[in-house]
C-alpha cells in the first residue's frame, strides 16, 4: 500500500483537532436516555435556537437521523418524493423501505435539486391502488448531485408547494452549513418551509461522529421513539456532543476556506487534457470531474493517483469526486491537483486497481 499523502475521498476522514479533543475530555456527561446529559441537552438547545425550531434530538449518524425523519412523517405504505441522486433513496441501505415500509419515488431534478417543474403532477391520486404521497425529501448541499446549494427562493418555492399539497418536508442537511456559507443565508431562513432537518457533524464540521434531527416538539417526540427503535439509545453521549458544540462554535465560518480550496483544485485540473470539469460549477467543498473514456475509466485513474499518495472517490464509470476539508490546506490541495494532472498526462489505461468504489463514502 502506498503512503497516503492526501485523503480527499470525503470530509468524513477528518480527525478531531486538539481543541475538540480537549472539549471531549472535559465534557460533562449523564444518561441521555433520561435527558440527564447536560452536554447533549446544551447541544440540542443550541441547534434548536439557531434554526428557530422547537426541539432537537441527538443521533449517531446522518443516516440514522434521516431515517428518523422519514419515520416521523410517514406510515408503512406511504411514499416520499426525492431527487434521483438523493442520499436517502440511494445510499442508506434501503432504509425507508426496510425500517418504515416507505417507498422512495425518485424525481429527476437538476444538480440534485428539485424545483416546481420537476414536482408538478408527482403527487399520487387518492386511490386505493396507489401509495399516498406524504413527504418531500430534499438535500442541501447535494452530494451525488454535485455539491450544489439551494438558492433561498427555490427552497421557499418547493417548501410552499409541498405544504399547499399537504406534504411534509424533510431536509437531508448532511452538509447544511456548507450551504449556508456558500449562499449566505441564515439557517433559520433556509428552514422556514422545512419541517425537519438532519445535520451531520462528522463531515465539514470535523467531529468524529454524531448527527441531530431538528423540528417541532411533537415531531421530535416521535423521532426519539424511532431512535430507540433503530438501536440509537444513547447514554453518556456528552463526550460526542461536546465535539459538536465545539464545531458549532469554531468550525462553521472556516468552511469558506474549504470552498475556496475546492475551487482552486478544480481550476488546477481543468486544463488537463482528458479531464472534463467546469470550475464554475463548484459551489461548496465537493469537486466532481469526468475522465475521457478514451483514456480509461474512473477506477483506473483512481488507482493510478492512489499510487502517488492521493485518495479520491470513484462515483461512476467515468466520474470521480474529490472533497476538501479542514485536514487539507491550500498547498496540499494544489499538490494533489498536480498528481491528477501528471497521471492523466502519463496515461493509466493499464491500471486494474480502483479508487474508493462508487459512493463508498458520504
Amino acid at each position: 500500500m502506498p503512503e497516503i499523502k492526501y485523503d480527499m475521498r470525503s470530509d468524513t476522514v477528518t480527525r478531531p483537532s486538539p481543541g475538540m479533543r480537549e472539549a471531549i475530555a472535559n465534557a460533562e456527561v449523564g444518561d441521555d436516555m433520561s435527558a440527564e446529559d447536560p452536554t447533549v441537552n446544551r447541544l440540542e438547545a443550541m441547534i434548536a435556537e439557531l434554526f428557530e425550531k422547537e426541539a432537537a434530538v441527538f443521533a449517531c449518524s446522518g443516516t440514522q437521523s434521516n431515517q428518523m425523519g422519514v419515520r416521523v412523517h410517514c406510515r408503512a405504505g406511504d411514499e416520499l418524493l426525492i431527487d434521483d441522486n438523493g442520499h436517502i433513496a440511494n445510499f442508506e441501505a434501503g432504509g425507508p423501505a426496510a425500517l418504515s415500509g416507505v417507498t422512495a419515488r425518485t424525481v429527476r431534478g437538476n444538480g440534485g435539486m428539485l424545483d416546481l417543474a420537476d414536482l408538478e403532477g408527482m403527487i399520487r391520486a387518492d386511490n386505493q391502488h396507489l401509495c399516498p404521497t406524504r413527504l418531500l425529501c430534499i438535500e442541501n448541499t447535494t452530494n451525488a448531485g454535485g455539491g450544489r446549494a439551494y438558492p433561498l427562493e427555490q427552497l421557499e418555492r418547493i417548501g410552499s408547494w409541498a405544504h399547499e399539497h399537504g406534504l411534509k418536508v424533510h431536509m437531508d442537511g448532511a452538509r447544511f452549513f456548507n450551504a449556508t456559507v456558500a449562499r449566505g443565508y441564515t439557517p433559520a431562513a433556509a428552514l422556514k418551509h422545512v419541517d425537519t432537518v438532519s445535520i451531520c457533524f462528522s463531515k465539514g464540521l470535523g467531529c468524529p461522529m454524531g448527527s441531530v434531527l431538528v423540528g417541532s416538539e411533537e415531531d421530535i417526540v416521535i423521532a426519539r421513539r424511532a431512535r430507540k427503535l433503530f438501536g440509537g439509545a444513547l447514554r453518556q453521549a456528552g463526550i460526542v456532543a461536546a465535539a459538536a458544540v465545539y464545531a458549532l462554535e469554531h468550525n462553521i465560518q472556516r468552511l469558506v476556506e474549504d470552498h475556496e480550496n475546492a475551487r482552486a483544485f478544480a481550476e488546477a485540473i481543468a486544463g488537463a487534457d482528458g479531464i472534463q470539469i467546469d470550475p464554475a460549477d463548484v459551489e461548496s467543498n465537493l469537486v466532481f470531474f469526468e475522465v475521457d473514456p478514451e483514456l480509461g475509466n474512473a477506477a483506473q485513474l483512481g488507482g493510478r493517483i492512489l499510487e502517488r499518495g492521493l485518495k479520491v472517490g470513484a462515483m461512476g464509470p467515468q466520474r470521480l469526486r474529490a472533497c476538501t476539508h479542514l485536514d487539507i490546506n491550500r498547498e496540499e490541495v494544489l499538490q494533489a491537483a498536480e498528481i491528477v494532472r501528471e497521471c492523466v498526462a502519463e496515461g493509466f489505461e493499464d491500471m486494474v486497481g480502483a479508487a474508493s468504489g462508487p459512493y463508498a463514502r458520504g
